[in-house]
């Protein structure tokens, strides 16, 4: 590729209809054709040949390539200098289309999508004050891009310490405060929006505000992990408090007490549940709030990431009449998200369904959802024993928490419902024995329960910047002794090796992992015997059950997961899967 020729001079204008229609990449009529539709549109010129067909993206990139003797950079595999992009502010980034991509002896190299575009580069010569270099991206990955590079950890550091300037060195006055907050330009207001803004941004899960001696930490959950950002002002945290009490109508005179709320806000055109927890600690107020995406459409069992094999078997339970199926796991395993599947599937005309939540989560339309409240004696039980007397085909309990709810879930299931539920157990065997533990009658579970789906959450490997990865002599040992059958590693496995997308994690998004046991003769006569071993064994010789870690290793095997995700997933599961045998531990790194 020839060298990228200097950019510091004044460009001509060129007309990139006329030099496409020259080199016979486009006909004369097609270029008329899209001049018509962009003088509509207002798009520019190239976007508007693309999206007529006329030409591929690639071909038109490659072409401008070669024609302006610049480089076509692939931004999804480019290593990011985080001080040189912030050389251009983000609003400029975003109006041109641009990013600064590196430093080449004094001259900037520029990545744009529209590198044509003459007011756009005298623009950024002027606010870059150095000769620059262009480069061809496409525009899709520089928006995505931008985005990821662009976070707003700056912003709110710098927001915090306005908030802390305002606030003086007094104590403030809370009334006062929120008086203030009421404009939207108040610096909490704008904190507030900075930091939700960055959590969408970035995936988040969960945003935690925890009060220390001397500093305020916020904490996101990206894919199930916290990223921290340490704010030295402190005193900031009681206004944030403050107002987010207000947004979710809590308490704000009392400090003593765990409150529980939740408000819905829009960020970036996209509608968010906020679930608001607070809590007394040693320097104030803990904040933890859940974020839910309400603009994701319609939840479905397609996109849980159950395996085919286990996703046919649910869909069969869950399209029988009568009976009790149970979705285990620890919190954050994302239960709650396959059940919302399945009630997705059965919402009909012709079937009512009922749920008993805490709380409700995502609203369903032609689903009868209640929240339970603990604090008027408004149980899983009270809220279970009325919807009977509802006439319900479909009934969703949150939580087995207790025995009464169990058995008149139990006997629901019997008496012609089919009963949804969610137990926090490790893994789907010990589920029916937990039951029993709970007190429930022997022949009620025997007679109600058919079948149980454990899963977790693992983390998928960064597209971006996976790589080949070879196990080490300790893992492959504890490979050996995992599975029943001789596994084929020859082609090795893959690790992130942590990129600008993935956050330097090697890790971005997650996909669940499931194991399903249904109920046979010779369990239910285990579990009417009260026989947890004749149980146990029946459970694990069973054709259909395979258990959490051999899905993980599949996923890993298919170069979706790392070894080390599998051996997270085994060691936080029961290990013993097999009769006489324990499964080897792997020990992971600190």
């Amino acid at each position: 590729m020839a060298e990228p020729k200097t950019m510091a001079e004044p460009k001509k204008k060129i007309r990139i209809g006329d030099l496409l229609v020259q080199n016979e990449v486009i006909t004369e009529d097609q270029l008329m054709t899209a001049l018509r539709e962009q003088k509509n549109t207002g798009r520019k010129l190239g976007r508007t040949l693309i999206d007529l067909g006329y030409v591929d993206e690639d071909n038109l990139l490659n072409f401008l390539s070669r024609q302006l003797e610049i480089p076509f950079v692939q931004l999804r595999h480019f290593q990011f200098n985080n001080e040189l992009i912030r050389r251009l502010p983000e609003a400029l980034a975003r109006r041109f289309r641009s990013i600064v991509l590196a430093d080449q002896s004094g001259e900037l190299l520029v990545g744009m999508a529209d590198p044509m575009d003459i007011f756009a580069y005298d623009e950024l010569v002027r606010v870059l004050k150095v000769p620059i270099k262009q480069a061809v991206v496409r525009e899709s990955e520089l928006l995505t891009t931008l985005d990821l590079v662009y976070r707003r950890t700056d912003e709110i550091a710098s927001l915090a310490e306005e908030l802390e300037d305002e606030l003086g060195d007094d104590a403030f006055d809370l009334a006062d405060l929120s008086a203030e907050s009421e404009s939207a330009e108040a610096p909490v207001v704008k904190l507030l929006q900075t930091l939700f803004e960055d959590a969408v941004q970035a995936r988040s899960s969960d945003i935690h505000i925890e009060p220390d001696e001397s500093v305020v930490r916020i904490r996101q959950r990206v894919d199930g992990v916290l990223q921290e950002q340490v704010m030295k002002e402190k005193r900031v945290n009681s206004a944030l408090v403050l107002r987010l009490k207000l947004m979710a109508g809590l308490n704000i005179s009392e400090k003593r007490m765990p409150q529980d709320g939740r408000f819905n806000i829009r960020v970036k055109g996209r509608s968010i549940d906020v679930r608001v927890s607070t809590m007394p600690v040693q320097y104030g107020e803990s904040v933890v709030m859940r974020l839910l995406d309400q603009s994701q459409g319609t939840l479905d069992l397609s996109g849980t990431g159950m395996p085919p094999r286990i996703l046919e078997r649910f869909r069969r339970l869950i399209k029988k009449p009568h009976g009790m199926i149970l979705v285990t796991g620890p919190t954050g395993s994302g239960k709650t998200t396959t059940l919302y599947g399945a009630l997705t599937e059965l919402n009909q005309p012709e079937v009512k369904i009922i749920t008993a939540e805490d709380p409700v989560e995502y609203r369903l339309p032609r689903i009868t959802q209640v929240q339970v409240n603990t604090k008027i004696g408004l149980e899983f039980a009270t809220v279970l024993r009325a919807s009977l007397r509802q006439d319900p085909d479909v009934i969703l309990v949150g939580e087995m928490r207790d025995r009464e709810t169990a058995e008149i879930g139990l006997r629901a299931a019997m008496t012609g419902h089919l009963v949804l539920s969610t137990l926090h157990t490790n893994d789907a065997i010990s589920s029916a024995i937990r039951l029993m533990d709970m007190g429930a009658q022997p022949f009620l579970v025997a007679s109600s329960l058919l079948g149980v789906v454990a899963q977790r959450l693992i983390r998928r490997v960064c597209d971006n910047c996976k790589a080949d990865y070879q196990p080490t002599d300790q893992e492959r040992v504890w490979l050996d002794g995992f599975s029943r059958d001789p596994l084929d590693i020859a082609g090795g496995f893959i690790e992130g090796r942590g990129c600008y997308q993935c956050s330097n994690t090697g890790y971005k998004g997650r996909i669940g992992v499931y194991e399903m046991l249904e109920l046979d003769e010779m369990m239910l006569d285990a579990l009417r015997r009260q026989d947890v071993s004749a149980f146990n064994k029946a459970a694990r010789r069973s054709e259909l059950y395979r258990p959490l870690g051999q899905c993980a290793l599949d996923y890993a095997l298919d170069g979706i997961t790392t070894l080390h995700e599998v051996s997270r997933v085994t060691a936080a599961a029961e290990t013993d899967y097999y009769e006489e045998e324990q499964l080897p531990t792997l020990e992971l790194p600190e």
